[in-house]
């Protein structure tokens, strides 16, 4: 059957900048069919050469531009024009059995007009299990405006055809945390409050917004990182073993980890880098966090009284992403036995390490913890995929385990929301260790 995937969207930075380097690895490995075909849509009055000048300005990676522009065909559309979608719709129409995905790389508020356009033109039919349609997050602002997207969503496609992106979901080490939980009996045996002591989920960055003003300023850090990255990262070590492996079965483990996280308003801080408020597209007067501390529980048996740590942030002083499950203290006599600790380390190196005790060598009896470390990066240089790699060859194979699922978004936005409700100061700073002392200060506390 012939693959074609339309992307919507396809002079914005997502494309250049992730999905045309996700698609050129793809062809290159030989993941995609010869004959299977790129639409790419947008407005301006190009031909495809026109297009491909435009996108090498654009893209920073070496790409081979003449085996990818095969597989590529420029389509002059205005989304607005229903008539646009009926023409799309012959195109496609012209080849007998087609597997036809669409992927929105636009703004949430193009979201519903592009979609009700697919659907009234039949470019997908409802149920149609050989049709997909494809959309980035964010997924609304709040819950209320996500459930707005979402039932009108349903209203033209079903569930099973909505594959909704979180491109944290795509990297290695993320898809790799089942592995070590539930492949490894030492920690499948000792995943509990029996021997966790807490859990660190971070995502720092040393960039600020950059170009991304206008949007950023009416999200912040709580709705951009926490709400989708650290939620999904959390859910995933905290969720009990599923029945099974397929996709539905964890995603119901998920929703049931997200449902039962709190979060403990008295234990926020929320700041906002110095200099923030003169980026461009910024309200000189913005409340806009761009970093976030807080502590979490599970209201579970197995994670009763384990404190869970979200830290994410611009401008701090390091790129780490990274989740840290502390073990428990040793009760034996060896008092400078240090804990133990599980780092699976997500960007942008890739890897775990284990922190151990150990007798230092020699003719003394010291006591030093040494550091088991696997490399995933390293260990696979040069064929370890891109996140977006990955989730377009699960999106060309039907396969969704990678995708979110409603009920999860509906019940990260709750807590969001709930958190909102609240009355949260956020602070200024300059580097992350005003912010540590904050923390520390108010651990102590």
């Amino acid at each position: 059957m012939k693959k074609i995937i339309t992307i919507f969207g396809s002079t914005g930075n997502l494309m250049y900048k992730k999905l045309i380097p996700a698609f050129d690895n793809l062809i290159k490995h030989n993941y995609l069919d010869s004959d299977t075909q790129i639409y790419v849509v947008a407005r301006k009055n190009w031909n495809l050469e026109e297009y491909i000048e435009d996108a090498k300005k654009q893209v920073t990676v070496p790409i081979e531009w003449d085996k990818l522009t095969t597989y590529l065909k420029y389509i002059e559309m205005d989304i607005t024009n229903l008539d646009d979608y009926y023409k799309l719709k012959d195109l496609i129409d012209n080849f007998k059995e087609v597997d036809r995905m669409f992927y929105l790389a636009v703004p949430p508020s193009l979201f519903p007009t592009i979609a009700k356009g697919i659907s009234t033109s039949g470019l997908i039919k409802k149920d149609d299990e050989n049709s997909r349609i494809v959309f980035e997050k964010p997924f609304g602002e709040d819950l209320k405006t996500a459930k707005k997207i979402n039932q009108e969503l349903w209203s033209y496609f079903s569930e099973n055809q909505i594959y909704r992106i979180d491109h944290y979901l795509g990297k290695e080490m993320i898809q790799n945390i089942l592995v070590v939980r539930f492949a490894n009996f030492v920690f499948e045996k000792n995943w509990d409050n029996s021997s966790i002591e807490s859990i660190v989920i971070l995502a720092k960055e040393t960039e600020g917004i950059m170009n991304r003003g206008n949007y950023y300023d009416k999200v912040g850090a709580l709705k951009d990182m926490v709400q989708s990255h650290l939620m999904q990262m959390a859910s995933l070590v905290t969720m009990e073993k599923p029945e099974t492996y397929n996709s539905n079965d964890i995603k119901n483990e998920k929703v049931k980890a997200i449902k039962s996280l709190k979060i403990d308003p008295n234990n926020i801080i929320l700041g906002q880098y110095k200099g923030y408020k003169n980026t461009k597209n910024v309200d000189p007067d913005s409340n806009t966090e761009t970093f976030v501390y807080l502590k979490a529980c599970l209201n579970n048996k197995r994670f009763k009284n384990v404190p869970i740590h979200f830290l994410t942030g611009k401008m701090l002083d390091e790129k780490r992403s990274e989740i840290i499950i502390n073990f428990k203290h040793s009760n034996s006599s060896y008092s400078s036995a240090q804990q133990n600790k599980l780092v699976i380390k997500v960007a942008p190196k890739e890897g775990v390490n284990f922190i151990l005790n150990v007798k230092e060598a020699g003719l003394t009896e010291s006591i030093i913890p040494v550091k088991l470390d696997y490399c995933h990066s390293c260990s696979f240089l040069g064929n370890t995929p891109e996140a977006y790699e990955k989730l377009l060859l699960d999106l060309f194979n039907k396969q969704n385990s990678l995708f979110t699922r409603w009920d999860e978004i509906e019940s990260s936005w709750k807590i969001i929301d709930e958190l909102k409700g609240h009355e949260l100061n956020v602070i200024t700073y300059e580097t992350y260790e005003d912010l540590k002392k904050i923390i520390i200060k108010q651990s102590e506390d």
